[in-house]
C-alpha cells in the first residue's frame, strides 16, 4: 500500500457520494491527511471517513453565493504543503472534469509543491449505472460528450452544433430547465429525444427523472447536484 507523504497535496476524487465507490487510494488518503479541504457538494457520508485529527474544511463556491475564492484555496494548499503536512483537497466525482484542477495544478508546480492526483467515479458512469443505460450503445451513440450548463457570464456563447449520434451529459445544469432544453434542442437534438435527471446520484438521497427535451422545460428542477444525460440511446433499455 502507498505511503501518504508529508509536504504534499493529493488531488482526490470524491465519486459521486457513496463512500463504497471511493478508490482503496482515496479512502486512505481522507483517512489519513493533515488537512482536507473539500467541495460544498462533498457528501456527508464521505467526509465522515477523515480521523478526528485531520482538521477538515470546507472551501466550496457555490454559485450566486459569497466564498473562497480560487486564489485563496491555492494558497492554503501551498501553504500547508510547505508546513510539512499531507494535504487532501477532496472534489465532487473526478478532479479532471470541471473540478478546476487545472488551476491548483498549476498554483501548485508554480509553487514546486510535489502532488498526486487521485482519480473518482465521475457523476456521468455513476448516472449510467444507476438508471441502467450505456452511455455508448453502438447502435445509436457512438460517442459521448461532456458538458457544463453552468456559464460564467451571460454572454458566453452556447455548445454549438453537436452531433445527433452522441449522448450528451450535462454537468451542473441548473434550474432554468427551460433554457437548457432550448439550447439541448439549438444544438440539433429532436424535442422527442430521451433524457434522464439524476439528482444526488449514489447517496440515499437519489432523484430520477426521466423525460424528453422537449418536455424538461416545464418539468419540476431537482435538487443539486444534479447531472442530464440526453440522446437516443437512452431509449433502448427495455427494447
Amino acid at each position: 500500500m502507498k505511503t501518504v507523504e508529508k509536504g504534499k497535496v493529493y488531488l482526490v476524487g470524491a465519486g459521486p457520494g457513496d463512500p463504497e465507490l471511493l478508490t482503496v487510494r482515496a479512502s486512505n488518503l481522507i483517512q489519513s491527511a493533515d488537512f482536507l479541504f473539500h467541495d460544498d457538494l462533498v457528501a456527508p457520508e464521505i467526509l465522515q471517513l477523515a480521523h478526528a485529527h485531520t482538521a477538515v474544511q470546507n472551501v466550496g463556491k457555490r454559485s450566486g453565493s459569497k466564498s473562497i475564492t480560487q486564489h485563496e484555496i491555492n494558497t492554503l494548499l501551498i501553504r500547508h504543503a510547505h508546513a510539512g503536512h499531507s494535504v487532501v483537497r477532496l472534489k465532487v466525482g473526478d478532479p479532471m472534469l470541471f473540478g478546476r484542477a487545472g488551476e491548483e495544478i498549476e498554483a501548485l508546480h508554480n509553487a514546486s509543491v510535489p502532488f498526486e492526483v487521485v482519480p473518482g467515479i465521475t457523476a456521468a458512469f455513476a448516472a449510467a449505472a444507476s438508471v441502467q443505460f450505456s452511455l455508448t450503445d453502438r447502435r445509436l451513440a457512438s460517442k459521448v460528450i461532456f458538458l457544463t450548463g453552468h456559464r460564467a457570464t451571460a454572454d458566453e456563447p452556447c455548445w454549438g452544433p453537436l452531433s445527433a449520434d452522441a449522448t450528451l451529459v450535462i454537468y451542473m445544469p441548473g434550474s432554468d430547465y427551460a433554457r437548457l432544453a432550448a439550447q439541448i434542442v439549438e444544438s440539433g437534438f429532436g424535442p422527442e429525444t430521451p433524457c434522464v435527471v439524476v439528482s444526488n446520484v449514489a447517496t440515499p438521497r437519489e432523484r430520477t427523472l426521466h423525460t424528453s427535451v422537449g418536455a424538461l422545460a416545464q418539468a419540476s428542477p431537482l435538487l443539486a447536484p444534479c447531472v442530464i444525460l440526453v440522446g437516443n440511446a437512452l431509449a433502448l433499455k427495455n427494447s
